[in-house]
């Protein structure tokens, strides 16, 4: 068969994992041909692409982000942009198509496979929110870079007597927050699961004061509610999905912190370094299955669905399922958060 991949939405480690088991696999085991669009939807739109060949790909499993490059395009927003992609995949004699991506960009992969177009769908995002997979790639590498600088901040919140509010990624989950918050100790943990309460966070960061330890470290999901407010985001602009861009919430939670309490406060946004970087052995691993299994899956004819990490063992849902809801932290997780804080009124 004649396959395309592409990798759409933010970049992620793991990502290159995915193209490199996915490509080795069709060509050796299938006798597949491959290319890869570039800039995700809009490659196609644009009939950008390369070829993905063993030589080609050698080693890119090794490699954070993704040699395709990637971009935020809505086909369905674009006057005649499911037609021009079938016109396209049919120029190129393209048999099958293997979209990489998060919510948004597999919404336009159910959209294709719902108009005649042979396409499946990779997991990917680093904040973990897929419904109806136990984990996607890039997560655990995001975790370790949060949770490296949550133990960095502990030691310079302390020579300076501070509170640090760290902002880490998470728009609508808290996954990142809640894993790095609770393996890097930090003091106060918030999810967007959950409204922050700005009179607890003041009570457990008074709590460490009265009790001898002069600082505080807070961990921040930026998909956050401020108490007024609601969300903090940057610009205020939005992208192709109709996103906004959220940014700034753990310094606007640094100025409620410090006005409430008197202590000294400052804030850190982690910002893109969470998706940089090479992946994790785990993601690096966990891409590969994915890779394997999508292959798989595309000569099975198992259009329309979306591979996904059940415990130990890939499978595969319908797209429509995966897109459905996002997964998102129950009260197991929040349990984890409140027995690791002191215990305050």
């Amino acid at each position: 068969m004649r396959i395309a991949l592409l990798t759409g939405g933010g970049d992620c480690p793991g990502l290159n994992a995915v193209i490199y088991a996915a490509v080795k696999k069709g060509i050796n085991h299938y006798g597949d041909e491959f290319i890869g669009f570039l800039n995700g939807w809009r490659g196609v739109l644009d009939n950008q692409f390369i070829p993905l060949t063993l030589e080609s790909t050698d080693g890119i499993q090794l490699r954070g982000g993704t040699i395709l490059h990637s971009s935020r395009t809505n086909v369905k927003k674009i006057p005649g942009g499911i037609e021009k992609v079938q016109e396209v995949l049919k120029q190129n004699k393209i048999d099958a198509l293997i979209a990489l991506g998060g919510d948004d960009t597999q919404s336009v992969t159910l959209f294709l496979a719902e108009h005649g177009i042979n396409a499946i769908g990779v997991p990917k995002t680093i904040d973990n929110d897929i419904n109806g997979t136990d984990a996607t790639f890039g997560f655990d590498t995001a975790v370790m870079i949060a949770t490296e600088a949550v133990d960095r901040i502990h030691t310079t919140a302390d020579s300076h007597n501070r509170v640090v509010v760290v902002e880490v990624m998470g728009r609508d989950a808290g996954w990142i927050a809640m894993a790095s918050g609770v393996a890097g100790g930090a003091h106060v943990t918030l999810v967007p699961e959950k409204p922050i309460d700005i009179d607890h966070v003041c009570a457990l960061l008074k709590y460490n004061y009265d009790h001898g330890k002069h600082y505080g470290v807070v961990v921040v999901a930026e998909g956050c509610h401020l108490p007024e407010g609601g969300q903090v985001t940057g610009s205020g602009e939005v992208d192709a999905f109709g996103h906004a861009r959220l940014s700034g919430i753990g310094e606007a939670l640094a100025g409620l912190i410090e006005k409430k309490t008197g202590f000294e406060t400052r804030s850190v946004n982690l910002g893109h370094t969470q998706r940089g970087g090479v992946p994790t052995a785990y993601d690096r691993l966990l891409g590969q299955r994915y890779g394997l299994h999508a292959i798989d899956m595309v000569h099975q004819g198992k259009w329309g669905r979306i591979a996904v990490l059940h415990g130990t063992d890939i499978t595969d849902i319908t797209i429509k399922e995966a897109i459905a809801t996002n997964r998102r932290l129950d009260q197991r997780f929040f349990d984890v958060i409140d027995g690791v804080q002191a215990k305050v009124k």
